[in-house]
């Protein structure tokens, strides 16, 4: 199939097209297969267009940990409560982060309280607030993948203010992927990569999927026809007994990736053993300050220490969700006590959360 430059984003001609060959090899496939993505916006986007609804039944698209909101440990919120409770003290983060429940308290909670919480939308913010409030520490809450990464390290190399601090909270996509692959119990077919953390770390680092596992692996853009076509792509690997890490998103992602973002993340940071909420402790599942910048790290700073942390409510089944064991539905709370409006888990919470969008969009 030709794709015909960047017309097919929103061309329905183009995509009949691609449903018909999909539905053409999945009946020369002759079984059931899996996908597994690992990206809130690839799920924002199956879901409000009803991508599921077009394709064969045979295909099943499950929803990964791919929501670097609904993944960050309760254990990380309750650090910037407890320095959010201190004199002198201002908490910035993204919007959504504040409305995560934690183990006791969320920091928009905490903030009804009294306490100094803001919304920025990134550490530039954070860092213009530490120069215009002198006499009180600012604290970045930094959370996100590979993508956020390259920003924050961008300040702590230009000399932030010598009140300003981070938590870093920073979680690495390919790591979890692979604890992925080992969970048999899956049986993922292939996955679709997110193609913005592959803008900042290019295609090598998913390759181990598809040579190491034999895994078929395909970088993904964002519009409908984009993660059509993965699935295509991945299907035909599934037919022709391919394991490739293949890349739809070549208008926006390079092979070599941004080499620049690569560099400022190496500098800055250094992978680490990390917990992912829900999920546990993954190997090089995380980021954590270098040496030579650890005056920037509040957890060093202030010396924080949490002795119990609770990431998952009772009855709540985030953790399956975010694994693609359960689909929201199957969560007893979905609808009923857990909402947007009084979420009870993380991954109802932020817009690319698994059970917010189906929430909205999946009646």
């Amino acid at each position: 199939m030709n794709v015909p430059g960047t017309n097919f984003l929103r061309s329905k001609e183009f995509t009949d097209k691609i449903v018909k060959e999909i539905n053409q090899i999945i009946e020369e496939i002759g079984k059931p297969v899996k996908f597994m993505h690992v990206c809130g916006t690839h799920e924002h986007t199956i879901s409000k267009y009803g991508l599921r609804t077009i394709l064969p039944k045979q295909v099943e698209i499950v929803s990964g940990p791919g929501c670097p909101v609904c993944i960050c440990p309760a254990a990380d919120i309750d650090k910037a409560v407890e320095l959010g409770k201190r004199k002198d003290m201002i908490i910035a983060t993204f919007g959504d982060m504040i409305r995560v429940p934690a183990t006791n308290i969320s920091l928009a909670e905490l903030k009804a309280k009294g306490a100094d919480i803001r919304i920025t939308y990134g550490p530039h913010d954070a860092v213009r607030l530490a120069r215009e409030n002198p006499s009180k520490e600012v604290v970045f809450f930094a959370i996100g993948f590979e993508t956020t990464v390259p920003t924050v390290g961008f300040e702590l190399k230009n000399d932030p203010p010598p009140n300003f601090s981070i938590i870093c909270a920073h979680k690495l996509i390919p790591a979890a992927l692979e604890l992925l692959i080992s969970q048999s119990q899956l049986n993922i077919n292939g996955f679709i990569s997110p193609g913005h953390v592959a803008t900042i770390i290019g295609l090598e680092p998913f390759k181990i999927f598809s040579d190491a596992y034999h895994v078929p692996n395909v970088v993904a853009g964002f519009e409908p026809n984009d993660v059509l076509l993965s699935i295509l792509m991945l299907l035909k690997q599934k037919r022709d007994k391919k394991h490739e890490t293949l890349n739809e998103y070549s208008r926006v992602v390079k092979t070599e990736g941004n080499i620049i973002a690569q560099q400022i993340i190496d500098e800055v940071f250094e992978p680490v053993s990390s917990p992912w909420r829900g999920i546990g402790r993954i190997l090089d599942g995380g980021l954590q300050i270098r040496k030579e910048f650890e005056q920037f790290d509040a957890e060093k700073k202030f010396d924080i220490k949490i002795e119990k942390s609770k990431d998952i409510p009772p009855g709540c089944s985030c953790h399956l969700v975010m694994i693609g064991k359960l689909s929201p539905s199957e969560c007893s709370l979905f609808r009923k006590t857990c909402t947007p409006v009084n979420p009870i888990g993380p991954c109802m919470v932020s817009q690319e959360g698994t059970c917010s969008i189906h929430y909205k969009y999946n009646k």
